[in-house]
């Protein structure tokens, strides 16, 4: 087997992995409670964030209004790697 046939179709360049770039002016939100025993507007607060099961991680635009609703519910919900 040549050298040119081991590079095969990338044509000897390796695809290289890039990170996706957190777009400016964006904050992730990670589920961290549960919204059993929660009261309602708690529960409408989080699933207007989007968030719908634990440990999940939703991505939003960091405006006043979403930063409101997370000081609402600082036990339920996280902000991850600000």
């Amino acid at each position: 087997m040549t050298e040119a046939e081991k590079e095969g179709a990338t044509g000897g360049r390796r695809a290289a992995k890039k990170k996706a770039a957190r777009p400016a002016g964006t904050v992730k939100i990670r589920m961290i409670g549960s919204l059993i025993g929660c009261t309602d507007k708690q529960r409408a607060n989080v699933r207007g964030l989007g968030l719908r099961r634990m440990h999940q991680v939703v991505e939003r635009q960091d405006t006043p209004q979403v930063r409101g609703m997370i000081a609402k519910v600082p036990h339920l919900v996280s902000v991850v790697n600000e």
